[in-house]
Formats: structure tokens, sequence, C-alpha cells
């Protein structure tokens, strides 16, 4: 428009020898208009652009920062849940390991001799005990403590290991819960616009927003799932160290070597997404309820004729807690599922109804709970 008007108002400049006369002035103007109105339009266009981008941006750093200030504070709990989910799965496992070695032993031995054509086998050659066995083999024929509860837990994991035993392996966590709340906030704000949400315009209903997070919640878990396997597999040999390492349960010097094993002797499908149903199932309704409950609790809280900026800090605190009660609350078996599957290698490979159904049926209600 503005190489078009240039155009229009050099021809009139040569056309006429004299720009100032009468007869070309009005047109003159008018094009002196038309040219301004499209500098101001362009204009504007420029200065809307960044404010939608540092709206993406401040959803970004707001996650960020979020997600890095949480974990610090709640790493430590989450140790304890990790250990509670996994401790008779991965006793029982130990215990398997050591009797199917124990078993080896014996047919090997028997074999040895069958071959000698010796019809008595000596005591000599008769197979070590299962104590014997697991010492050998690197399994301890003493199952590590069982937890008689949360406080117990994070008391004997003080009282052995230390304090600072509870943030083992907290740097993959770390990066991880950065990762999950920038992604979850930016994708919570895409979703909500393509439901069509205008602010101060078209306002969305509670249920539209649970929608909006539980999808977001679907998208974060394909970022978030291979943070919370190394996590596990961390926690887990954190536990382990002290008793000989089950069986089955790799060792590891830290976050970097964890991942490179795990990479190395499972690939990255089958290392670093294992458990990514059940993480789906703990994520799209958890994110669900919380956005639902976070939203409904701030929505009850708006002063009449206000809107959502107006209300204090306390507000965002109290919605936040409840928010985080109904995440939890929301499906919790699935998280256990997934912890016994990033941490067992028995059920590594197994589908997520499987596990579920055997740590059902070993453990009851209280082991998926």
């Amino acid at each position: 428009k503005e190489r078009s008007n240039n155009n229009e108002h050099k021809a009139i400049q040569i056309l006429c020898s004299r720009p100032n006369c009468l007869p070309c002035r009005p047109y003159t103007l008018f094009s002196s208009h038309r040219q301004k109105l499209s500098r101001q339009t362009h204009n504007n266009n420029k200065e809307q652009t960044p404010i939608v981008m540092a709206d993406g941006y401040k959803d970004f750093i707001a996650g960020t920062v979020g997600g890095f200030s949480g974990k610090l504070l709640d790493y430590p709990l989450d140790t304890v849940k990790v250990l509670l989910q996994t401790q008779n799965s991965l006793a029982t496992s130990s215990a398997t390991a050591a009797e199917s070695a124990s078993n080896h032993a014996t047919r090997r031995t028997v074999q040895e001799t069958a071959s000698k054509n010796v019809r008595n086998i000596p005591k000599s050659l008769h197979p070590p005990p299962p104590s014997q066995i697991a010492a050998a083999t690197g399994a301890s024929a003493t199952s590590p403590p069982v937890y008689r509860g949360a406080i117990h837990c994070l008391t004997h994991t003080i009282q052995t290991r230390g304090f600072l035993s509870l943030y083992n392996g907290l740097p993959s966590p770390l990066l991880g819960s950065m990762a999950e709340n920038a992604v979850l906030f930016l994708s919570y704000g895409h979703v909500k616009k393509a439901l069509g949400e205008i602010p101060g315009e078209n306002e969305l209903t509670l249920l539209q927003l649970s929608c909006a997070g539980g999808v977001a919640g679907g998208i974060v878990s394909f970022v978030l799932n291979p943070f919370e396997v190394i996590k596990v597999q961390m926690q887990v040999v954190n536990a382990t160290r002290n008793h000989n390492n089950r069986a089955g349960v790799r060792s590891y010097k830290g976050v970097v070597d964890c991942v490179l094993q795990t990479v190395r002797t499972e690939g990255v499908a089958r290392g670093l997404y294992r458990g990514q149903t059940s993480l789906l199932l703990r994520e799209i309704p958890g994110n669900f309820c919380w956005y639902g409950v976070y939203e409904g609790v701030c929505l009850s809280q708006i002063p009449e004729g206000g809107s959502k900026r107006d209300l204090g800090a306390s507000t965002h605190l109290l919605g936040g807690a409840a928010a985080g009660v109904a995440y939890w609350t929301a499906f919790y078996p699935a998280d256990t599922v997934g912890s016994q599957m990033r941490a067992n290698p028995d059920y590594a490979s197994r589908r997520f109804a499987d596990v579920f159904m055997d740590v059902y049926r070993s453990e009851g209600v209280a082991g998926v709970d």
C-alpha cells in the first residue's frame, strides 16, 4: 500500500508542475492520509505480536520456576513414596532370583555328575544352601527391612543412609519437573484457546477447563516419562545399596550412568518409556481433577463484578493445595503400578493390566493403594 501510494503521489507531481495548486491539493491530502493510516496499522500489528509471545514466555518461565521450587521441597517425600510402593515386589523378586539360582546350580551339578557316569553323588557335590548361592550371585539372602509406614521409612532411611540420601538422583526429576510444568502451562493455554476462550469476552465453563487440563496432562506425560524412569531407578538403587543390591537391580554411579546403561541395554522406547501407559492413566485424570478443583476454588472466590486478577495469593495457595490432593487421589493405583514397572525388572516388559492384577493378587488392595 505504501509503495502504491508513493507512486500515486509521484504521478501527481509529474503530471502537475505545481504540486500545491488548488486542483491537485485535495487528492494530495487524501493520499497522505491513506499513507498515515497504513503506517499506523502496520505499527499496531507489530506491537500486538510480542504481547502474544510474551504471554507464552510468562507461562513457560512460571512453570519452570514453579516446578524447580516444588521438586526441591517434595522430593524426599517422593523418595519415601517410591520405597513404600516397591519394597514388597522387589523383595519377592530377590527371593525368586535366589531360588532360581539354587535350582540352576543343582541342575548343573547333576549334569556334570551324569556326564562322568557316576551313580552316587558325593556330598561334596551337593548344591550349596541358598544363602551361599545368594552371596555368590549378588542377591542377599535376607531381604531389606519392610517399612511399617511412611514415618518409619523416612526415619530408617535417615538413620541408615543420612538425610541427603533422600535426594539421591535429584537432577533427573529436577529437570523433569521444570519441563513438565513448562509444557503443561503452555499446553493448557493452547487447549483453552482451541476451545474458544477469549479473556474478558468468552470464558470457558468449569467442565471445559477440566477437560483442557486432562488433555494437557496427556501431552506432558510423553515429556515426563523418561525422567520418571531414571528417578525411580536411582531411588531404588539408593535403597538397596546396603543390602548387596537385590537381584536384577542394576547399580549406577549417577544419573548420567543410569541413562547410558538404560539406553544401552533396553533402548529408548522400552527403556526410557517403560510404564508409559501407567503415566497416561495418572496424568490425564489427575490433571483433569487438578485444574477443575483449582479453577473451581478461584471462581468461587472472585468478587462480584471482578475477575481472577483480583484474587490474592492466599486464594491461589488454597486452590493449589486442594488441587494437589485431588490430583493424587484421582487414580493413585496407576502411580503405584508405574513405580513397580520402572523399578522391578520382572515387570519391565509386561502390560499395565497384567502388573496391576499381579500386584493385587500378591499384596491385595494395600499393594496398589
